[in-house]
């Protein structure tokens, strides 16, 4: 019996193979063979495809071709290296889920709270209040005697959501700035980011779904903006300061204004559920926190390459825990992979 054979010589990753390089017939299959040095052995890996095979991954013979972990030292295939098919049907997801983000959340008076054609006055108080007090910065201020200006007296469960929610927001920049596939994305990062901290999934569910469009056949890498060249190259202390921010928040939600009359845990959750079930913006934060956690390790499965070799697989396990594994992108970030 007849057959193509593909030797693979090296030590490098192995190359990604698809059904455009090699197209297995039912009688004729591809031999494809691997000699890789392994410590003072060597050793063959022989993998063998039929055209019967072939037709059981993937539809009229199409191979799934996929990032693997050898490539990477992590584990996993990438999802944005998947079959066109699959790429259109998550890109038709995600622009729906755009929709509905934006039809229910800020259009339809169904959700909890009032739609942004009706917002009351004392919603735009309260979101000028939380505002103010980002980061903690002011009441933080005020509770060591720096009073330039009176922080808002909100209650702590607000806050905490409010700032973990932003907190999670800003370790977002270095891993968007290290995307490797930002440059289908024609738009400012700069902007895209800016926009995220203040209207977080608005702008971020559009760029995944941009970030998923078949690349040019040849293309020259955007320079990296002044704001990605500090975000990545300060990758480590964003990542401390907004996994502080993150630990921070959880505290003050649970014992923040502890003089106040907000109550123990129980009055505080208590609380917590009826805000979540009368504020759109309470509402809101849960959305956005649910697509982080799927967001977070889609994007840094993505892009392990970027990350210092010795800590690859610790980034790869640790990228589903949410805000953990953003606050370990960052920390182990290699900002020299990134020549643009």
């Amino acid at each position: 019996m007849q057959s193509a054979v593909l030797t693979l010589c090296g030590t490098g990753p192995p190359p990604v193979l698809n059904s455009t390089s090699l197209k297995p017939s039912r009688n004729h299959p591809v031999l494809v063979s691997e000699w890789s040095p392994i410590g003072d052995g060597k050793k063959w890996h022989n993998l063998s495809f039929s055209g019967t095979c072939s037709r059981r991954f993937g539809s009229r013979g199409k191979f799934i071709s996929s990032t693997t972990a050898a490539a990477s030292g992590g584990g996993g295939g990438s999802i944005s290296e998947l079959d066109d098919d699959l790429r259109k049907l998550l890109q038709a997801f995600l622009w729906i889920a755009e929709g509905v983000y934006i039809i229910w959340l800020f259009l339809l008076p169904y959700a909890p709270g009032d739609p942004v054609w009706a917002i009351s006055s004392e919603t735009i108080s309260s979101l000028i209040g939380l505002s103010l007090n980002f980061f903690f910065i002011l009441p933080l201020s005020n509770s060591v005697g720096i009073h330039l200006i009176e922080a808002p007296v909100l209650h702590p469960m607000s806050e905490g959501l409010f700032n973990f929610v932003i907190g999670w927001t800003l370790m977002f920049a270095p891993l968007l700035y290290t995307d490797k596939r930002r440059d289908r994305y024609k738009g400012s990062l700069d902007v895209l980011w800016g926009f995220q901290m203040f209207l977080t999934n608005t702008f971020l569910i559009p760029y995944m779904a941009i970030r998923l469009n078949k690349a040019a056949g040849e293309y020259t890498p955007r320079k990296t903006s002044q704001l990605g060249s500090v975000m990545t190259k300060g990758a480590p202390v964003v990542g401390l300061i907004g996994g502080a921010v993150c630990l921070l928040s959880i505290a003050w939600a649970i014992y923040g204004r502890g003089d106040g009359s907000y109550g123990d845990l129980h009055e505080r959750w208590t609380f917590l559920v009826s805000y979540l079930g009368s504020e759109r913006l309470a509402y809101a934060f849960i959305w956005d926190i649910c697509l982080y956690t799927i967001f977070q390790p889609w994007l840094i499965g993505d892009n392990l390459t970027s990350i210092q070799k010795d800590k690859i697989a610790l980034v790869s396990s640790l990228r589903f825990i949410p805000v953990v594994g953003m606050i370990v992108y960052c920390l182990c970030l290699d900002a020299g992979s990134e020549t643009a």
